[in-house]
């Protein structure tokens, strides 16, 4: 069951901050604007299921979209996990300014989606508010690390990464639905101290993953040359 727990924190801890449900509550905050709290739990649920099924397909078909186009799964993990890396380095310097502008923004598009806005929860709301391209790589990423063990440990693997899924789902249904009632408890400087800690993580996890696909790159080089 390590394997299990171990990807379950692997996947939790590199989609958290990318997903950042709080972050991203005020984001949709700005979006649908004043609306009945009937509506942010309607829009809530749905774009907590879009999230596990984008995911999940993500997470289920990486493994064969890579073997169909022939690359390894050193590379991929070298290559995510530099990825990876990035976001997290890029999160971890952004200055709230930045943060403050791209709220703005989401927040003057108000007027282009405010109609029948639920029609709109896979589009742009769960994609790509909610999950991101930078989900995309990380759950290739996660995908392929999960797929170099044995039959019963890839399973365990998976089922981790799923887990992690459900579970940030579960919480970027709470975060929406309480959307207008979370930005008047949770201070901008607070979002942000935590938005730094979580993006350290995620700095962490991407070069360990890139450590490990190197790893297994140069290890047949120096065995060769023993």
């Amino acid at each position: 069951m390590s394997e299990l727990w171990k990807h379950f924190a692997f996947g939790f801890s590199a989609l958290l901050p990318l997903v950042n449900p709080l972050g991203s509550a005020l984001v949709l905050l700005g979006l649908v604007g004043l609306e009945p709290a009937g509506v942010y739990r309607s829009l809530a649920q749905k774009i907590a299921i879009n999230t596990v099924l984008f995911l999940a397909v993500v997470e289920l078909v990486g493994s064969y979209v890579l073997e169909f186009f022939g690359i390894s799964l050193q590379i991929v993990q070298l290559a995510g996990g530099f990825a990876v890396a990035a976001i997290g380095w890029s999160l971890l310097n952004q200055s709230d300014a930045d943060s403050a502008m791209e709220t703005a923004s989401a927040q003057m598009g108000k007027s282009a989606i405010h109609s029948n806005i639920e029609a709109k929860a896979f589009y742009p709301l769960t994609f790509p508010i909610t999950a991101g391209p930078g989900c995309i790589v990380v759950m290739l990423t996660l995908s392929a690390h999960a797929s170099e063990k044995s039959l019963s440990e890839d399973i365990l693997a998976h089922l981790g990464l799923m887990l992690s899924i459900i579970v940030l789902s579960v919480l970027v249904y709470v975060c929406y639905a309480n959307a207008p009632r979370i930005t008047k408890s949770v201070s901008t400087a607070t979002a942000h101290g935590i938005q730094r800690v979580i993006a350290f993580i995620l700095l962490c996890i991407g070069v360990q993953i890139a450590w490990n696909g190197l790893e297994a790159l140069i290890k047949p080089l120096i065995d060769h040359h023993a």
